[in-house]
């Protein structure tokens, strides 16, 4: 909202970003973290170098180490456990997600349920640390809107140009366990509460369900040539039916982060 009215100064890198905003005195910093816990690429037991290993009891180092210096908090996370990794609890190898080359070891865990600690970790590290005293708002799972397959199988969201009624609701049993283990993993956390900081859940996917027109679907790519229709097989284009188009459904979160704000902060 800040950037309707004033150009920030902008400074930083893709890993972290930094927008001041001088006639209110407000910093932005928007700080990439794709799980949010501690990972690293070294070897690890039989696992090689170039997979990603995500240590779960441990979170992310590359923010922790800032929170002190911030009076609100916005945690998104989720989708990017669909990807490639390996998942370590003490550190013992408990799972993974598209890398398992010993099947005859049994996972303990999967990428649904190490979402859940996850989010549990960092939550907890968060309401934990003794230098922070802020507001933490943790936005629920995003959903995203597929019809008739997965991103990389033929799904589609083409001809969506108004929010879903009742009756076009498609399920998505993935959200749904994907936005449980979050809400759960929300709830344990907040039992380990030890400081002044304050924690909000912000809950957007029943409401976001509705939204299969808000994605950039078949025009995600800037190219002027790119095909938008389907094809003479009824195979629908390449398209992207998991980020938000900006401006877009999402400029509501703004609308409800300042919400959520000045109800804590001003009574």
């Amino acid at each position: 909202m800040n950037f309707q009215v004033e150009a920030p100064k902008k400074r930083g890198n893709r890993r972290m970003q930094r927008y001041y905003f001088r006639s209110t005195s407000t910093m932005i910093v928007r700080i990439w973290s794709s799980w949010l816990v501690h990972q690293t690429s070294e070897p690890f037991d039989i696992v090689p170098k170039d997979v990603v290993k995500l240590h779960l009891d441990a979170p992310d180092e590359g923010f922790m180490e800032f929170i002190p210096n911030f009076d609100v908090i916005i945690l998104s996370s989720g989708h990017w456990f669909a990807k490639q990794s390996v998942y370590i609890l003490n550190n013992e190898i408990v799972g993974g997600q598209l890398w398992w080359p010993d099947k005859s070891r049994p996972k303990k865990i999967n990428n649904i349920e190490a979402f859940g600690i996850s989010v549990e970790t960092v939550i907890g590290a968060i309401v934990t640390h003794p230098n922070y005293t802020g507001l933490t708002i943790v936005r629920s799972y995003s959903p995203d809107h597929y019809e008739g397959g997965a991103w990389n199988t033929g799904g589609s969201c083409t001809g969506k140009e108004k929010p879903a009624l009742d009756t076009e609701l498609v399920e998505n049993g993935f959200t749904n366990i994907m936005h449980e283990k979050q809400v759960t993993g929300f709830n344990r956390a907040i039992k380990k509460k030890t400081n002044g900081s304050k924690l909000k859940l912000m809950d957007i996917t029943e409401a976001f369900v509705y939204r299969h027109d808000g994605h950039p679907g078949p025009y995600r790519s800037p190219d002027p040539n790119k095909i938008t229709k389907r094809g003479p097989d009824g195979k629908p284009p390449p398209q992207d039916c998991l980020h938000w188009c900006m401006p877009g459904p999402v400029d509501t979160w703004n609308e409800l982060v300042l919400e959520i704000i000045k109800r804590e902060f001003e009574g």
